[in-house]
């Protein structure tokens, strides 16, 4: 049956190629990050005149922003549906407690990179085969296409790139260190591709314009990302709001049903103001929860690694990233959803592998 007006046909497959490909880069930057500049951070390391103080572990949070890659680059292969929601949740999970773990038995090398690869694409690979399975169980194909969740679908991108913002606003007490550069930009750069790999998936046509938004979302993002990194630490914050804005109005622009021959700006121009104070009020709130509770201090203490001291809060910047991110998902893709309906005239995807039955093959 053909697709219809304005709502073009996704792949299952090539979706969850895409989502799961995604996730193993995330695994092999979580690896690197956790072999190769975990060690860095540590005050017995190249910088061993620095006592802990804030951001010193700042490998940390990146590792953190790469796993909630692992976690969005599966949602993403799932397209949204209901069935890869709680497997992909459980390996991140599991994700966090691993990074720990291997954090305090300090592996380094390119062994132990490789070691870690490996665990994390058997671990991905084997969450996607599930997902894949349990879309294409017998007797499911009604509820797989009735269970995608558009709330997730949207709100993905805008999760990834609020944490794609957090990821190049990572800093060290000094700054000094060669390889964070590199490391934040690149994580960012990877949360970016899924911010528009979602977006893409979660919109509901593929006309023209739909295409060339997501195009210029990713080449704003491709350019902007390494300019804000460019700036002083101390400088930094606004020009990534207002990159933040530019990222965010386009993500809630393409996932919104609306009519393509219409310009963005015009149906959205309110967006605006909502997409660049809602994440820095969202932001700044998370960190003095973050602050409040004291979420890091465990976890140093977890991983072996030496106390933040000097008077300096223990604050994990990734998850206050989280936080800001799904709160900003709640207000941007609120209008999206329809209070949970799907828009009119749009007809679910199909599950991978299978179709969706004729509505009038469900009636009778």
């Amino acid at each position: 049956m053909p697709a219809p007006t304005g709502h073009a046909p996704r792949p299952g497959g090539r979706l969850a190629a895409a989502g799961t490909g995604l996730a193993a880069l995330a695994v092999l930057l979580w690896s690197v990050g956790t072999t190769a500049w975990q060690p860095l951070t540590e005050p017995v390391g190249p910088w061993s005149e620095r006592l802990p103080g804030a951001h010193t572990y700042w490998a940390r949070d990146l590792r953190f922003l790469a796993l909630i890659a692992v976690v969005s680059g599966l949602l993403l292969a799932g397209g949204g549906r209901r069935p890869w929601i709680l497997p992909a949740v459980l390996l991140g999970g599991g994700a966090l407690a691993a990074d720990v773990a291997v954090d305090r038995a300090d592996l380094t090398g390119p062994g132990a990179t490789a070691l870690l690869v490996a665990a994390g694409w058997l671990a991905v690979g084997i969450t996607a085969t599930l997902g894949v399975r349990r879309d294409a169980a017998p007797g499911r194909e009604r509820a797989v296409a009735a269970g995608r969740d558009r709330a997730v679908a949207a709100g993905l991108p805008v999760v990834t790139a609020v944490s794609a913002l957090v990821a190049v606003l990572t800093r060290s007490p000094t700054d000094r260190e060669p390889e964070l550069g590199p490391a934040a930009l690149v994580t960012g750069l990877l949360l970016l591709a899924l911010t528009v790999a979602g977006a893409l998936a979660a919109a509901p046509g593929r006309g023209r314009t739909r295409i060339a938004l997501a195009v210029g979302l990713a080449v704003v993002g491709v350019v902007g990302l390494p300019l804000v990194r460019l700036v002083g630490p101390a400088d930094r914050l606004l020009p990534a709001a207002v990159l933040g804005a530019v990222l965010l109005v386009g993500v809630t622009s393409l996932t919104r049903p609306g009519p393509d021959d219409v310009p963005a700006w015009r149906r959205y121009a309110v967006l605006v103001p909502v997409a660049l104070v809602a994440p820095l009020a969202l932001w700044s709130v998370a960190l003095l929860v973050a602050a409040a509770l004291p979420l890091g201090a465990p976890l140093t203490a977890l991983a072996g690694n030496s106390p933040v001291g000097g008077g300096d809060p223990d604050v994990l910047p990734s998850l206050a990233g989280l936080c800001a991110g799904l709160g900003a998902a709640l207000l941007l893709t609120r209008p999206a959803v329809h209070g949970g309906r799907e828009p009119r005239g749009h007809r679910p995807d199909p599950p991978a592998g299978g179709s969706a039955r004729p509505a009038s093959a469900e009636r009778r």
